[in-house]
């Protein structure tokens, strides 16, 4: 399997739509820009979407559906937030096709033109806040803690699977609040969540920070994020949360009377993740053997080999293999059982490695008189004869195991792809030869950020929450700067 693989040192680029192919997790699709997430791929969406659905559950949200559709005169309501996506959109113009009168097919019906068109949801903040003016009234209907969970089209120029695509899956958190105390708490608190996750079951260190302005969501004002690095060395925004002020209350007057018996805006956040998380857990823990994939959110955490010659030895280490795969499951472990007699036992052991499956099991006629197993993890590739007397409670043992070293390799590579950089010459170097984040100082102007982007395609990613002041000078200009900020070149 492995050697159908492009390297990453020879392509990475192409290692990586390698391993989403032929790992199983997605496909190229018909229409131009779009994928199929094929059922791999949609599982470990799954076990990743209900991990967080739980989260945002235990903070108090709810989860509700908006319409995929939204009118144009919605987006234009907020000028930041159209101007933003106006070059992304979708746009529905028609309601109706017809044969056509010539015999050439099926065509629009021109008699069917709308009287608006309609938008094909980038994201749901008009519509959803033209909703909430009729759902709040007073101080009693808030803090008012949705999310979806939906679909969202963007219209990109250049697609790659899961990182950027046309159509892509995702959560989107809308909240309304009294204050804007407690908006920027939510939105902290979001941050927070995204975090925990991505480092708790995605096993990805990020560093928390707030955007430039340039790089603010439209119509936010302030956006934080989450940022992780990739093997090779280019950072991927993870997550965004972000404080909306009472922008869009504003535009859509949804105002509330507050305990004073006055009307006032309300304080808003949104906040959101996507299907691009698989891409991030594919680029930074993956090797040349194929995809290596955290077990807490592994569409399967254990797989069982069985080699065996005739049916008579089959038959026993059939018993044997569903004995403890029957064991591991009451555990909470998700199990498969591999004795299929298409595919020869050296196959299995690489596709299985090749699909990331963090510990296989193997077992033959002998093993079962000796009473052990063997036990091979995916991450290390280490491979060890344990008894079969308490394998279910080495195996928990091991996942979790696994689990923390995948983190700890993460951090300590982020670690080391980390550097200062003191003068243009330095930054640029860094740039070019070690890649990673680089932390720099910065004059705070727009142009100067535009300027570094132009000349090397380097961004700030964020100013990480826990910067601590330090006088220094701008690494392009010689201006005066408070603070480093982290810039790297990004997907």
């Amino acid at each position: 399997m492995s050697k159908e693989l492009t390297s990453r040192t020879e392509d990475y680029s192409q290692w990586y739509n390698d391993l989403v192919i032929k790992g199983g997790l997605a496909d190229y699709s018909a229409v131009r820009g779009c994928m199929v997430i094929k059922p791999y791929g949609f599982a470990l969406w799954e076990n990743m979407r209900d991990q967080l659905d739980k989260m945002f559950k235990e903070t108090g949200h709810v989860n509700a559906y908006f319409p995929l559709f939204i009118p144009k005169s919605f987006l234009s309501k907020e000028a930041a937030h159209v101007e933003g996506f106006a070059k992304e959109c979708a746009v529905v113009t028609h309601y109706r096709l017809m044969n056509d009168t010539e015999g050439k097919g099926i065509v629009v019906d021109p008699d069917a033109k709308l009287e608006e068109e309609l938008i094909v949801r980038p994201t749901s903040e008009t519509i959803i806040w033209n909703t909430y003016k009729d759902w709040i009234q007073s101080y009693r209907d808030l803090p008012l803690l949705i999310n979806q969970w939906a679909n969202v089209v963007r219209w990109e120029m250049r697609t790659r699977l899961f990182l950027r695509t046309a159509e892509f899956l995702w959560q989107e958190g809308h909240t309304a609040h009294a204050t804007k105390e407690e908006a920027v708490e939510e939105t902290l608190r979001m941050l927070d969540v995204y975090a925990e996750f991505v480092e708790e079951y995605m096993a990805v260190p990020v560093i928390k920070g707030v955007k430039t302005p340039n790089e603010r969501f439209a119509g936010a004002e302030d956006t934080y994020c989450i940022e992780a690095l990739m093997q090779d060395g280019k950072a991927l925004q993870a997550g965004t949360s972000h404080f909306l002020g009472q922008n869009f209350a504003r535009a859509f007057e949804v105002q509330f009377l507050n305990k004073e018996n006055k009307q006032e805006y309300v304080w808003a956040t949104s906040w959101g993740v996507s299907t691009r998380l698989i891409g991030a857990l594919i680029m930074a823990h993956s090797d040349d053997q194929g995809l290596v994939l955290p077990p807490k959110i592994a569409p399967l955490q254990v797989v069982i080999v069985p080699i065996y010659k005739g049916e008579e030895s089959k038959a026993v280490i059939d018993a044997k293999a569903n004995e403890i795969a029957a064991s591991l499951k009451a555990l909470g472990i998700r199990v498969k059982y591999d004795n299929s007699d298409n595919s020869r036992p050296g196959w299995k052991f690489a596709q299985y490695e090749l699909q990331g499956v963090p510990v296989r099991l193997a077992m033959g006629l002998r093993d079962i008189e000796n009473k052990v197993v063997e036990v091979a993890r995916r991450d290390t590739k280490e491979k060890n004869s344990v008894s079969m007397d308490g394998l279910a409670n080495h195996v928990v043992k091991l996942l979790a195991d696994i689990q923390q070293s995948m983190f700890d390799k993460a951090l300590a590579f982020r670690t080391t792809k980390t550097t200062n950089a003191n003068s243009w010459d330095e930054f640029v170097k860094l740039l070019d030869e070690k890649g990673g984040f680089i932390a720099a100082h910065w004059d705070g102007s727009a142009e100067t950020e535009e300027l570094i982007k132009e000349k090397t395609k380097a961004t700030i990613r964020c100013i990480p929450l826990n910067n601590k002041k330090e006088e220094g000078k701008c690494i392009l200009t010689g201006k005066p700067s408070t603070q480093r900020v982290l810039f790297a070149r990004a997907y």
